[in-house]
């Protein structure tokens, strides 16, 4: 057999610093090259200053949206696995890579469900109460389409397991739990987190391209910090994130001691300065790469249900839920002046993290399953028979809706 090809199409190129969903993207990347794969990442996205560099390992290449040139690639690269990141891209490029490739393994990376972020944010929106109902839009049945067409999606989170298992049900055979992949907290590195006496301060960190985080902000300004800055007058709020708005820098206000510092350099090394992470989150969905970077770092983080939602499983949050602002307030003072509390705090992130998070539990798992659907790819794709029928109709108007967009966008000639 010739070395396994791995093509991934990318809506973006990573951005780790970024965002969580940048980070993962690496992580899927090293995972695949540490079992000899030869990977090629692709996107029709342009470059930003903070697009990661790959190593020489990774060929780099450009695509375009629409058009048969992509066609010409992918047959040339003849992949073993393709990768899709996030079910637009499955929407955008998977007709394709199934006319050219029939044989390749199609693997979608949902990173979160966005039917299910979308529908929280929604009834956010509405300031309506979110029930299981609402789930069923055209966003559902886009993801849920887009899943039904791949050979395998990766889930990051278990209550979007759930969701897709008892809610949709969704054949088990089509999903792989795949969370965050992280490195193992050892004695070595809690020796070289800054104590408590070393830190000062309140923070939060997110991608102010998401609305949960500038929503999160928001009600830290609002609601939370009004109360809390009073009883800790010493303390200060800082705001880091990717992308900040004016509306997000609008939000500083010296007198109240809450700072807009915009993007973050190195994320766990600003929270690794901070006492206590903050982050009163009303929606969202998929896992928070806050909340890892904080346990990594041995940085307690106060969150609400929706905030903590699929991250520990049965262990203990590293800090503390609270869903009103009067516990989520009196939860904060309590971590920020309580060593003991803290160093405890700490100590259950470190537990999370080596439980549930640790690379080495996830990379054989995951190498071993995508081997044995490849050998029994014909068996797995007949036992998914919805999946080919949805290969064969929905793809067609996909299809013919991107020919035509081709068509289109070719120069005219004559007069």
């Amino acid at each position: 057999m010739h070395a396994k090809q791995l093509l991934i199409i990318g809506l973006v190129w990573p951005e780790p610093t970024s965002s969580a969903a940048g980070t993962r993207m690496i992580q899927l990347v090293d995972l695949f090259l540490a079992d000899g794969y030869q990977i090629t990442f692709s996107s029709a996205a342009a470059k930003s200053d903070y697009s990661f560099v790959f190593s020489t390992k990774v060929k780099e290449e450009h695509i375009k949206l629409n058009d048969e040139s992509f066609n010409t690639f992918v047959k040339a690269l003849a992949p073993t696995v393709v990768m899709f990141d996030r079910f637009m891209i499955e929407e955008q490029y998977g007709w394709r890579v199934q006319q050219e490739c029939p044989n390749a393994l199609r693997i979608l990376d949902t990173e979160d469900l966005h039917f299910l972020r979308r529908a929280r944010t929604e009834a956010n929106k509405k300031q309506l109460d979110f029930t299981p109902d609402q789930l069923y839009t055209t966003d559902a049945k886009r993801e849920i389409a887009a899943i039904l067409r791949c050979d395998l999606s990766l889930i990051i989170s278990e209550i979007e397991m759930k969701i897709l298992l008892e809610q949709f049900k969704i054949d088990a055979a089509l999903l792989f739990y795949l969370p965050f992949l992280e490195s193992k907290i050892t004695d070595k590195t809690v020796a070289e987190w800054n104590l408590f006496n070393q830190r000062k301060d309140f923070m939060f960190i997110g991608n102010f391209l998401h609305e949960p985080n500038w929503k999160t902000v928001l009600t830290l300004k609002t609601e939370v910090w009004p109360q809390l800055s009073k009883l800790l007058p010493s303390a200060h709020l800082n705001i880091y994130g990717a992308y900040p708005t004016q509306k997000v820098f609008q939000l500083e206000n010296k007198k109240e001691r809450i700072f807009v510092k915009g993007r973050a350099d190195d994320a766990k090394k600003t929270l690794s300065t901070h006492r206590v992470l903050l982050s009163p989150s009303k929606f969202g969905a998929g896992l928070k790469g806050k909340f890892i970077d904080a346990m990594q770092t041995g940085t307690p983080a106060i969150t609400t249900s929706i905030g903590a939602e699929g991250m520990v499983g049965d262990l203990e949050w590293p800090g503390h839920i609270a869903n009103d602002i009067e516990a989520f307030v009196k939860a904060a003072v309590a971590l920020y002046t309580d060593e003991e509390k803290w160093t405890i705090a700490q100590q259950k992130g470190r537990k999370v993290i080596n439980e549930r998070y640790c690379a080495d539990k996830f990379k054989t798992l995951f190498i071993s399953y995508i081997d044995d659907l490849w050998h029994n790819l014909s068996k797995h794709r007949q036992a998914n028979f919805i999946g080919q029928l949805l290969q064969h109709h929905t793809l067609q108007s996909s299809k013919y809706l991107s020919l035509w967009i081709e068509e289109k966008n070719k120069p005219k000639s004559g007069f």
